[in-house]
């Protein structure tokens, strides 16, 4: 089988190359330690070919495969790779920095070969840690300076930043610096106050972060204080409006129910005059008339004014007479019908 491979290796080797449709070499960062994933993008149009092989730097050979055949990985990658037969596509395992490199797909199809697939694989170290330091503050009535130095292991930028009432800004602009290692070493102001020293590759980041706040109090947009008691302001006014809308409400509630028991009590005493026709208010109520010998047959009342004879004797005359007396005035009894 090695022998048939290599006679194939070398009959590629004499025929005519065909680059790729696109020719596009594809940049692939990867972390060390980590697996990569490398596919054909148009799989499905590799058909009838004589060869399929992936190769590193062009002369490593990683995995070759012929119609009918298992793939067949050479040594120096078993166990580092794993193909599949499906999509050609080829997983290189636990990268390490010696990896990097480019790595190209080729299909052979008499008589030419044709590039398929190029990747230019970077393997790279995790960034360092950073430490952001302040180095001096200087304050006025209405300025405040910072100035600090963003620190990796093998790099450091400074920068200073100056605060107007409440307006900050980094003198120079943002600054930025390469590291020996090919890294980015960047220190800058955010959107929210914030001084940001970063350190970061294609593959990690690691950050230091100080609030303008902290440096320069008076200064900043709005202090933690501030924005504390802000909220707690708005909380305590919120809460007011809701018992006063909850006093108002019980207010109008018991206001309304009094008013009603209030209004049942006035119609339950009101007495209404019962209404008369036009007949009964013009016409007089007619007494039956009955004679005067159907009245008591014993006695009757008169009227008898005041007197007006002569005063029989002091006596009399000194007590007050009422303005009016009744008197029984007997009268003979009515004889019996015979």
């Amino acid at each position: 089988m090695e022998l048939i491979v290599g006679l194939l290796l070398l009959t590629v080797s004499l025929l005519p190359c065909k680059a790729q449709g696109s020719s596009a070499v594809t940049p692939v960062f990867v972390k060390k330690g980590e697996d990569v994933l490398l596919k054909i993008m148009k799989a499905d149009e590799l058909q009838k070919f004589s060869f399929f092989s992936w190769k590193f730097n062009a002369s490593g050979i990683l995995v070759t495969l012929t119609p009918k055949a298992e793939p067949e990985i050479y040594p120096r990658y078993t166990g580092r790779i794993e193909f599949s037969v499906e999509n050609y596509s080829v997983k290189l395992k636990n990268l390490q920095k010696t990896d990097s490199g480019v790595y190209t797909a080729h299909v052979v199809k008499i008589p030419q070969e044709v590039k398929v697939a190029e990747y230019n694989v970077t393997v790279q170290d995790p960034v360092s840690p950073v430490d952001l330091t302040v180095d001096s503050v200087s304050r006025s009535s209405d300025s405040c300076n910072v100035t600090v130095t963003c620190r990796t292991q093998d790099s450091h930028i400074n920068s200073t930043f100056r605060c107007v009432n409440q307006s900050c800004s980094q003198e120079g602009g943002e600054q930025s610096k390469v590291t020996t290692s090919g890294a980015s070493l960047q220190v800058y102001l955010d959107l929210n106050g914030s001084v940001i020293c970063n350190h970061s590759n294609q593959v990690s980041s690691t950050e230091d972060i100080k609030t303008i706040e902290q440096l320069c109090p008076r200064h900043s947009d709005l202090t933690q204080s501030q924005k504390g008691a802000s909220v707690t302001m708005i909380a305590v006014i919120l809460i007011l409006v809701s018992i006063l809308i909850v006093i108002v409400i019980v207010a109008g509630v018991v206001y309304h129910r009094k008013r009603g028991k209030y209004n049942r009590e006035s119609i339950e005493n009101t007495v209404y005059e019962v209404p008369q026709t036009a007949a009964t208010a013009q016409t007089p109520v007619q007494r039956p008339t009955r004679d005067v010998s159907e009245l008591s047959p014993t006695s009757t009342y008169c009227l008898v004014g005041p007197h007006t004879g002569t005063v029989e004797s002091t006596e009399t005359r000194d007590k007050p007479l009422p303005e009016s007396l009744y008197a029984q005035v007997e009268k003979p009894a009515k004889p019996l019908k015979k």
